[in-house]
């Protein structure tokens, strides 16, 4: 028998159709090939019918091959964002649990607030607002620094009464008149007010130093440290002074015993809020 490299074409019936085909293919391409050039070049709308029919055959099918190429081009991002979904939720569950929790301790808090409040018989206090009036004068050179308002008696100004402005805590009235009141500013020497720091609630006095700035005096007997821009507020002890009302900042660093600057300036202010006293003290007790 003949070794296969040495058989001819026409041996197999089935290889000779196959060439047979492939003639007639590409001698069909050809033709096909030169009437498309022929008609481009001498009749281009019968081109350009031609060249649209195809696409109007063709389309649906690239439309459809588009489809299932971007389908699988886009497989893994999908299971990526089905991975990336799942870690999302998790990480959301978790913060909602934290949240929870959070939201748990806050209630607890509350209520064993309200519970104690109630065991110790504490009501808040409502500070009620007398007069608003305007700051006729203040002295600004002299060591006693005092201020008057043009407001007295007959408005319902008693001494004792808290002074406020829109920027925090003025001074507190000391004598009335009919129509006019006196009023102690925080800078006085003998102005003496009682407040906390409002980044860690930490007592201290405010006070006056006569020259146009407060000593902030710590009350404890260790080493305190203070630091500049810390913002003291009133603490309500002593009952005279409403609590949280801006009082003073301090200017530089130190311990024990700083300067602050307050932050209602009376040279600044128009108009002033007298206040009635937050405890005011019984009658009884005050004989």
């Amino acid at each position: 028998m003949a070794p296969v490299r040495d058989r001819r074409t026409g041996f197999s019936r089935r290889r000779q159709y196959g060439v047979f085909l492939g003639y007639v293919f590409a001698v069909a391409g050809v033709v096909v090939g030169a009437a498309l050039l022929l008609a481009s070049t001498f009749n281009p709308p019968l081109f350009a019918g031609l060249r649209m029919s195809a696409a109007t055959l063709t389309t649906p099918v690239s439309s459809g091959l588009a489809v299932g190429v971007r389908a699988v081009a886009g497989a893994p991002q999908a299971i990526g964002d089905v991975f990336s979904v799942y870690a999302r939720n998790r990480t959301m569950a978790d913060q909602l649990r934290q949240q929870h929790l959070l939201l748990t301790r806050a209630r607890t808090l509350r209520y064993e607030n309200a519970r104690l409040r109630a065991l110790l018989a504490i009501r808040e206090r409502a500070v009620q607002p007398v007069v608003t009036a305007r700051l006729v004068s203040s002295t600004a050179a002299s060591g006693r620094r005092f201020a008057l308002l043009n407001a007295g008696r007959f408005s319902g100004v008693a001494p004792g009464m808290p002074v406020r402005g829109p920027a925090g805590l003025v001074g507190r009235v000391v004598e009335t008149g009919p129509n006019a009141a006196r009023i102690l500013l925080l800078v006085d020497p003998e102005s003496i007010v009682p407040v906390r720091r409002t980044r860690d609630g930490a007592p201290a006095i405010a006070a006056g130093r006569g020259d146009g700035s407060i000593d902030i005096r710590s009350v404890y007997t260790t080493n305190v440290r203070f630091k500049a821009g810390d913002l003291f507020v009133t603490s309500g002890t002593g009952g005279l002074y409403p609590p949280d009302v801006p009082v003073a900042r301090v200017v530089r660093d130190g311990s024990d015993t700083v300067q602050a600057r307050p932050l209602s300036v009376p040279d600044t202010l128009d108009f002033a809020l007298v206040e009635r006293p937050y405890m005011p003290v019984p009658a009884e007790a005050g004989r």
